[in-house]
């Protein structure tokens, strides 16, 4: 395994990046030497271009240098070489500058032609750069900042690219372009930016550097904390992402923070490395003392903390600098030196317009642009140096680990730099123009294992990359004195990228758990714009005494390599893999590259024995103490499991199937199965619907060896064991091992006789049986006969196996072996399955038992008849499932809700309880909507069918033909519960059916309050119960449960509000809509009434006993609803009353939207009582009420009572027949409403008569004279009832005489010949009080006849009537 260059990225829009940059050199008629040229990303120039170069023509062909179509001047020289590049750290953004514009490209994933998902950088931004006049970009970098989100700590966030102006300013930029931060640190140019980013201290003793941005003058060093300078950069983000949101102008920031070395001591600097922060030695400490001080200098007791800065150049060719800490303090900007004054203000109100304060404050005219001022520099004087006068320095590249550095000169040589000791200790020469770059390699944890010193931390190796651009190549050298590791050819105009920095705002906190992948040096080739990275192992790096072991891992890369090609030929590979795994020394590797190869999937099954084979003899050859045992097990192992895996798969493609045994005696399951064939049947027509699977999940599949080595193992004694993993898995295994049996594709006993040779224990392959033939149902349905035949033959073959039933089995005692199938059986949710295999297990259990039997010449009797009691009960429950899935399978209608279908199994059922069946089945009466009065019917049925079948054998053949076809035609649905019923007579008893769907359905309810219908049902359920015990108990439950919350908070918000609440404050009080609420209130007085019925009749009735049946008396789980019901405590009736009082009251304000405080209408007893527990007994209101309380009481029944009517003539329709239509049941205009308000009445203290007088005088009023009639009758005080009907005739009589449009000329002369006082009485009345003024004069007549009757004839207005009768005749006559 060796060093490879590996292409991670690409480049997209290469020429358009050029042309951008070199547009002002390019002439206008380019064009026309070349049209074909802008289409086109890449062309060879070779031909031309070696001419031009002389010797320079060897350079690699399989990537052709992309050059400029035209030779203008400044494009002859490759292009890249004359721009500043630089890239992210995270390799999402790539800057290209020249001059004063700029190209920013940003990461995106495509895909290619295969299919395959790559990245590329794309061009997302492109402008100018320079804001001052004359100024060029002569540095930049990209930096990106970490994310302080807590999901996504220590992952990059948003990446900033700061450049460096030869005018001396330096400019921050967002990945878009816009500019955050400009500042004149010095008037040169910017010579140089480098950046040192957290990096985790391998070793404690390492000091923790900060992180810094430094920036290089030609005379001058600044340096820029790295945390000030990350607050900064998010500050100055968010206010322009704020300042873009809200369309103003940005507020300048504050200045940065510095510090600024004026380097001395040196003629020239062209480039720099910040080290870090560095703590001498105390012999070095002395000895830099004694220099600097000479023999009588002072020592300090601790040696001081100091700054390293490395600088390149000419004379001293490479300077040291040394910096200690605090000696300096950080220069503030020139704002705060010019009002040096008002220090305090500046500094406030900038950083209040930076923070985004006083927005509203007009600003000031801006004052003409000058220069800012420039700090001076604080001296810093060179330590000590390496002087070569006429050696000039070019570059200098610091290594990740801060220790070493590559220095590259005019005179084309590379020195490698010992920073701490200050020489150089390795020099390379002939690399012209090289550039430079490092890469650290962590040891793996394979190589780490190999170790002696595995427990410590894993190493890191040290690699210089170099870069010989007049050469074309790439080199990779182990530091410090290792071997040149790798070369490249690549091309001559590639630029290596490396950035020495990772993240930016990191500490040792966020970097914990720290996983994120940066690229350390990245070669950008300009011809194919492709991104490569090197690799290196590890192992490059150790001694020639490893060189085993990394010969032992370059056949282990070998090998994978092999294994990933799909052209490889089978016995190419096989060879192949046969000669690495001979080769290779190491046993642990060894075992790696075998582990490796039985993995593939690609490889067949005679090559993996063959390759097996041989490693297995080959250590078998070697002496006994040179061989590692475990290596030896393993190949052992491995091979008998491919021999038992191609021995089973031979046996399974060969067709010498065999017919059962004649002596197999299968005539017991034969009728048994023809007895549960028309159940079978059913259930098999409800599990045939279509569904969607996926292929790799079908159980056709065939099972690749490299599954089947994974579920399997040997153990050192020999013997085969199956690993439990998924029951997918498990499923696949018997699927391969036992379906071709099962079919009659294979021979059963060979196959049986081949796994017990292998080893495997019978238990084991009775349970892969068993799962796959639960598993597998709907194919076992297909051919019940012949499936169930084949099985028996397998399970009388397993049993017969050494190991399965024990010789010394207890008669006394269940055997094991029968009771792992009726687990299976028991646990299964395949009913059909399930009752199969016990049916098969049964009689094979019989058998055997009765062989037994006979083989001991004695009669076991007891011992028989426990274990069959077993089966005989187990069959019964299969059944018994089977018919309940049935019916739990019937699909429900459409846009019905309930979820998805439940599946049951005996395990389920039992642990359900005694109500397991009952929810089951209720759940299932919920989906299907089933009406409670159709689900009575259907239990009514059950009763009355033997009845039935009675009279249709008396009357012979006398039944219709319709009839007849209706009975055959009747609802599958129907019949399958009442099998079900038939089945489970106690568990699904009429009383503990309904109490369940009771509970069901209020439970649904509760989910979603919305669909009013559910509770509806829930209470028409509590209907349908016929003890009133349960009926007590379901209510209590469903009102402490349920009820009671959402009703108190009904009370209290229609309390808050005064009035019938609208739809909003409805769903955010009680958590439903208006129309909905209306519906729950009418549904609490049912349940109330409910449960004051059940406590009357409850001494009547004597208290129900729940029983299960006797196959299902093992039932251990939670209590049925009924059992819970009945362990309810009593209620105390006039608590129930008293609640059911306010829920009416309620209802009656929403249904009929009315003004009222609900809980106004009672005293402070009454209020004390509300929501309490109806358990218990509370202090009621007794004696008179307050006269007041009652008058609000009745004028809330008297508004009702109009309501009512209001609603009664709208639902009538016209009024010329108004008796004649039926009123609706519920609703506001229901016929019940008089009878609840005179009931309310009653209860609340108020006069039942004026009610009645109320009644007649509305129903007058709104014109519905008949239905006054009616009510009339009822009135006791008929003089009052007299007196309020006479001014209601006046007003009608006043109507058609005064205020009528088509007033007639009888009507004139009978208005003149009227009595004055009669006359002005007509005239003092009010006719717009009538809500139906308009009636026929026949029933104004009837009514002033009743009037008549009513009143004395000594009343005051009995003369009055007369009057009224006279005239009102007299019109009826004239009309």
């Amino acid at each position: 395994m060796s060093c490879s260059l590996v292409e991670f990225c690409r480049l997209q829009e290469l020429k358009a990046v050029r042309d951008l940059l070199f547009q002002s050199q390019r002439p206008e008629p380019a064009a026309e030497k070349n049209p074909t040229a802008d289409n086109d990303l890449s062309w060879d120039t070779s031909d031309w271009e070696s001419a031009w170069d002389g010797g320079n023509s060897k350079e690699e062909e399989s990537a052709p240098a992309t050059t400029v179509d035209d030779e203008s001047p400044g494009q002859s020289e490759p292009w890249l070489q004359d721009c500043v590049v630089s890239l992210s750290p995270c390799s999402d953004l790539l800057v290209v500058a020249r001059e004063q514009k700029a190209v920013f490209l940003s990461a995106k994933w495509r895909t290619d032609d295969n299919g395959r998902e790559e990245m590329t950088l794309a061009v997302s931004w492109t402008g100018t750069l320079s804001a001052e006049e004359g100024e060029c970009v002569s540095s930049v970098i990209a930096i990106p900042l970490a994310s302080q989100k807590r999901s996504s700590t220590g992952r990059p966030d948003w990446t900033c690219v700061v450049v460096g102006f030869t005018s001396g300013y330096v400019r921050f930029y967002t990945e878009s372009g816009v500019l955050l931060l400009s500042q004149l640190l010095h008037e040169d140019p910017v010579l140089r930016l480098k950046c040192r980013t957290y990096e985790i201290p391998r070793h404690p003793g390492v000091t923790e550097q900060h992180e810094e941005l430094s920036i290089l003058y030609p005379a001058a060093l600044v340096t820029i904390d790295g945390f000030s300078l990350f607050q900064a950069l998010r500050a100055c983000r968010n206010q322009v992402a704020r300042a873009a949101a809200a369309g103003s102008d940005v507020v300048p920031p504050p200045p940065l923070a510095y510090k600024k070395w004026g380097l001395q001591e040196m003629d020239a600097v062209v480039d720099h490395s910040s080290v870090g922060i560095m703590t001498l030695c105390v012999f070095d400490q002395m000895k830099n003392a004694s220099n600097l001080g000479g023999f009588n200098a002072s020592v300090k007791g601790s040696p001081p903390a100091m700054s390293q800065y490395v600088t390149v150049g000419s004379g001293p060719y490479t300077g040291f600098y040394y910096a200690i800490e605090g000696s300096s303090q950080p220069l503030l900007s020139h704002v705060a030196l010019a009002v040096a004054s008002k220090l305090t203000s500046a500094l406030f109100s900038a950083a209040s317009g930076w923070l985004g304060w006083n927005k509203n404050k007009n600003e000031e005219e801006p004052a003409p642009k000058q220069k800012p001022k420039v700090e001076p520099a604080t001296p810093l004087g060179i330590r000590f140096g390496l002087p070569d006068s006429r050696r000039h320095g070019e570059s200098i590249c610091l290594s990740p680990c801060n220790t070493l550095a590559g220095v590259t000169d005019d005179f084309g040589r590379v020195t490698l730099l010992d920073l701490a000791r200050g020489i150089a200790i390795r020099m390379w020469k002939g690399y012209r123009d090289a550039q430079l770059g490092w890469l650290q390699v962590q040891e793996e944890r394979a190589d780490r294992d190999f170790s002696p010193s595995a427990s410590l931390p894993r190493r890191h190796a040290l690699f210089l990359i170099i870069y010989a651009p007049r050469r074309g190549i790439l080199e990779v050298w182990a530091m410090q004195r290792g071997p040149r590791v790798g070369a490249f050819t690549v091309g001559k105009h590639c630029r290596l990228l490396y950035a020495g920095y990772r993240l930016m705002g990191v500490n040792s906190v966020t970097s914990q758990g720290w996983q994120l992948q940066t690229q350390q040096v990245c070669l950008l080739d300009p011809g194919s714009g492709a991104l490569r990275t090197v690799n290196i192992p590890f192992h490059l790096a150790l001694s020639d005494k490893k060189s085993e072991q990394a010969k032992d891992m370059h056949l282990v890369k070998r090998l994978t390599t092999m294994l990933k090609s799909r052209d490889v030929d089978p016995d190419t590979l096989e060879s192949e893999a046969k000669s690495v795994l001979l080769e290779i020394k190491h046993p642990a590797t060894k075992k790696q590259a075998l582990e490796s190869l039985l993995s593939n999937k690609n490889i067949p099954i005679s090559c993996l024995t063959n390759v097996t084979c041989a490693l297995n003899d080959s250590l078998k050859l070697q002496a006994a103490e040179e061989v590692d045992a475990s290596l030896l097990q393993l190949c052992s192992s491995q091979l008998k499991l491919l021999r038992l895996y191609s021995d089973i798969q031979q046996l399974q493609s060969a067709a010498d199937s065999e017919a059962a045994s004649a002596n197999d005696s299968l005539e017991e399951v034969q009728d048994e199965l023809t007895r549960v064939l028309p159940t079978l049947q059913r259930y098999a027509q409800l599990t045939s619907k279509p569904s969607v699977s996926f292929a790799q999940d079908s159980p056709d599949m065939p099972l690749p060896v490299q599954a089947f080595l994974s579920q399997m193992e040997c153990t050192e004694d020999g013997e085969v064991k199956v690993v439990h993993k998924s029951d997918t898995e498990w499923n696949q295994l018997g699927n391969f091992m036992f379906w071709g049996c099962l079919c009659g594709r294979s021979s059963l006993h060979k196959v049986c006789n081949t796994l017990e040779e292998a080893g495997i224990s019978p238990q084991q392959l009775l349970f892969l049986l068993l799962s796959m033939w639960l598993r597998r149902e709907k194919e076992v349905l297909q051919k019940p006969l012949e499936t169930v035949r084949n099985l028996h033959a397998l399970l009388v073959a397993l049993s017969n196996m050494k190991g399965a039933l024990e010789d010394s089995w207890d008669p006394q005692s269940i055997s094991p072996w029968w009771q792992q199938v009726r687990c299976r059986c028991i646990q299964s949710h395949y009913s059909a399955a399930a009752l199969l295999a016990a049916l098969v297990a049964q009689h094979a259990a019989k058998a055997s038992i009765t062989s037994r039997a006979d083989s001991k010449l004695q009669s076991e009797w007891e011992a028989v008849s426990l274990e069959l009691e077993q089966w005989l009960v187990c069959v019964r429950q299969l059944e018994d499932v089977l018919v309940l899935q049935t019916l739990l399978m019937v699909s429900s209608p459409q846009g019905t809700t309930g979820g998805a279908v439940s599946q049951c199994s005996i395990k389920t059922l039992l642990e359900g309880g005694a109500g397991g069946v009952a929810d089951s089945v209720s759940k299932w009466v919920f989906r299907q909507s089933l009406a409670p009065e159709r689900l009575k019917e259907i239990l009514q049925r059950k009763e009355s069918d033997a009845l039935k079948e009675e009279q249709e054998q008396g009357e012979g053949g006398k039944a219709e033909p319709e009839k007849a076809a209706d009975q055959e035609d009747a609802d599958n649905t129907t019949e399958l519960l009442l099998a079900v019923c038939q089945r489970f007579p106690y568990s699904l008893s009429p009383d503990l059916l309904f109490a369940h769907c009771s509970w069901e359905y209020v439970v649904q309810w509760n989910k979603d309050p919305e669909e009013s219908g559910f509770l509806s049902w829930a209470v028409e359920h509590v209907k349908m119960l016929s003890s009133p015990h349960i009926q007590l108990g379901i209510c209590t439950m469903m009102w402490s449960t349920f009820i009671v919350k959402r009703l108190s908070a009904a009370a209290f918000l229609m309390e808050k509000v005064g009035k019938a609440p609208k739809d909003r404050l409805c769903r955010r009080d009680v958590g439903m809509g208006d129309k909905a609420m209306t519906s729950f209130l009418g549904c609490c007085v049912q349940l109330l009434q409910i449960l004051m019925e059940a406590d009357s009749a409850m001494e009547e009735v004597p208290v129900p006993e729940l029983s299960v049946e006797e196959v299902w008396s093992g039932a251990d789980g939670p209590a049925s609803i009924a059992e819970l019901a009945l362990e309810q405590r009593g209620v105390h009736y006039p608590l129930v009353q008293h609640h059911c009082l306010l829920a009416s009251l309620l209802h009656t304000a929403m249904t009929f939207s009315l003004k009222v405080k609900p809980l106004g209408l009672f005293d402070s007893k009454g209020k004390n009582a509300f929501f309490r527990d109806l358990t218990t007994i509370q202090l009621m209101p007794s004696g008179e009420m307050d006269p007041s309380l009652i008058l609000l009481r009745q004028e809330f029944l008297l508004r009702v009572l109009t309501g009512w009517v209001q609603a009664v003539d709208e639902a009538s329709g016209p009024a010329s027949a108004p008796s004649s239509a039926p009123l609706p049941s519920s609703g506001p205009a229901a016929d019940w409403w008089p009878s609840l308000c005179l009931e309310l009445g009653s209860l609340l203290q108020v006069n039942p008569d004026i009610l009645r007088r109320h009644l007649v005088c509305e129903l007058y009023n709104q014109g519905l004279d008949p239905r006054a009639e009616q009510v009339m009758l009822e009135v006791e005080d008929k003089d009052v009832l007299g007196s309020q009907l006479l001014v209601l005739t006046g007003q009608r009589l006043s109507y058609c005489l005064l205020h009528s449009q088509n007033q007639t000329q009888a009507a004139m002369e009978l208005l003149a010949r009227l009595p004055p006082t009669l006359c002005t009485w007509l005239k003092a009345m009010d006719p717009s009080e009538l809500r139906c003024p308009l009636l026929p004069l026949p029933q104004t007549s009837r009514l002033v006849g009743r009037l008549i009757e009513m009143l004395p004839e000594n009343h005051a207005q009995y003369s009055l009537a007369l009057h009224l009768l006279e005239a009102v005749d007299v019109l009826a006559t004239d009309d």
